[in-house]
């Protein structure tokens, strides 16, 4: 199917250097050589305008005071910030914004799932396609082990965790759904666990429906973001 695609296609992007570089040598090297003009790179991205003035204004506010709106359009700008690394009163409101994103969000994890978290407790986000090179399995297993520790030792110092998985799998994808099966069930134990040694140390949400808007409230609040798939197997560090 992919050899067809290329035949019928004016062109074939790479989404990041090393990923075109691959595909260039390596994959679709004799597609290349009878077609270089159509292989090209087109490197993946964010906008600014939507995942920072958009759906964090309180920081975006925070960071136009500090160096103007140009970074808007130029998003290089943003360096100029290292000149205020050990600014106090910046530090503040940046704690402010993060923290008034997580009232945000657990607000709306109250609404939508009936969980009630602790907008103190780290917010630990991975958020991406389900998948067993992702690793969300990896990350399921982490969560039943911290459960475990902490009924083992309850009084061990801890540090409140929600973590937060989401994302799609792809409809015949069996054993991603299985992951997600798995996520609802640990899920599941940790809150409505009803031995007081967990507490609110450790809420586990499998956030449905992932999609842009969900994204916009999560990202802004996220103290962690997971980046943990298997090594050389992302082409360039996207949630996608």
């Amino acid at each position: 199917m992919a050899h067809l695609s290329i035949v019928g296609s004016h062109a074939v992007n790479g989404v990041a250097a090393i990923h075109s570089e691959i595909i260039k040598r390596e994959i679709f090297k004799d597609f290349f050589e009878m077609t270089p003009q159509k292989f090209q790179n087109k490197t993946n991205g964010i906008t600014p305008r939507r995942w920072l003035l958009l759906c964090n204004p309180g920081l975006a506010d925070i960071i136009s005071e500090r160096i103007g709106n140009t970074w808007i359009k130029h998003l290089e700008e943003l360096q100029q910030l290292r000149n205020f690394i050990n600014d106090t009163e910046l530090l503040e409101a940046l704690n402010k914004v993060k923290e008034l994103n997580k009232v945000k969000l657990t607000n709306y994890i109250m609404q939508f799932y009936g969980i009630r978290i602790n907008p103190m407790s780290i917010f630990d986000i991975q958020v991406k396609r389900i998948h067993e090179y992702k690793r969300q399995l990896l990350n399921c297993l982490y969560i039943i082990t911290m459960y475990n520790r902490l009924k083992r030792n309850p009084d061990a110092p801890f540090v409140p965790r929600t973590v937060m998985i989401g994302g799609k799998a792809a409809p015949g994808y069996l054993t991603a759904k299985d992951i997600i099966k798995l996520i609802c069930a640990v899920a599941y134990i940790v809150n409505n666990n009803s031995d007081t040694t967990i507490g609110n140390k450790l809420k586990v949400i499998y956030l449905e429906n992932y999609r842009v808007t969900l994204a916009e409230l999560i990202i802004p609040a996220a103290d962690l973001s997971q980046q943990i798939s298997t090594a050389g197997t992302e082409a360039s560090g996207t949630e996608t």
